[in-house]
């Protein structure tokens, strides 16, 4: 961190490799994950609420997640995704970009994780009509996991200014 404030940041060339690094290893888990996604779900409403409800033309099908399954699945999700999500949105805090992207990234990374996973229980609850809200938030959290990489390893690649005193502003947009 002090890498950053200080201005070392460019200069730290093993800091910055790190960082690459670190990025890879999430770049990995983002492919990991909508390879599953896909796997277990295919890329459908109907297959989003399939995977929650259970095949309906089974004689005695029961939903395919349990209560307990559900419980253990968000017990992990809810923290490992939060941190991820934390290390990500942290670090773009010294990216050299304007406060209120900075501001409204940060939003809406931690709401479309969050939704992500609540969709999950919405779906299988509230039944399949809302299979397409896990569907949207899954594509919208994706798609800012990618944004805040690209971000980040542009600004680690090359490094610019420090702008981590611009983002002690107040973050009102």
């Amino acid at each position: 961190m002090r890498f950053v404030v200080t201005g070392e940041w460019s200069k730290n060339q093993l800091l910055r490799l790190i960082m690459v690094m670190f990025l890879g290893f999430v770049a990995c888990f983002w492919l990991v994950t909508t390879l599953l996604f896909v796997e277990k779900m295919g890329f459908s409403v109907a297959g989003v609420a399939q995977y929650f409800l259970g095949d309906p033309e089974l004689e005695f099908g029961q939903p395919a997640r349990s209560y307990g399954s559900m419980l253990e699945t968000s017990h992990m999700h809810l923290f490992a995704m939060g941190m991820l999500v934390m290390v990500l949105t942290h670090l773009l805090l010294f990216a050299p970009i304007p406060v209120p992207v900075k501001f409204w990234s940060v939003l809406a990374t931690f709401g479309f994780t969050f939704m992500n996973e609540a969709a999950n229980w919405m779906v299988r609850y509230f039944g399949a009509s809302w299979a397409w809200v896990k569907l949207f938030f899954f594509v919208a959290m994706q798609l800012s996991f990618i944004a805040l990489m690209l971000v980040l390893v542009a600004y680690t690649i090359k490094p610019s200014r420090n702008a981590y005193k611009d983002s002690a502003r107040p973050a009102t947009p």
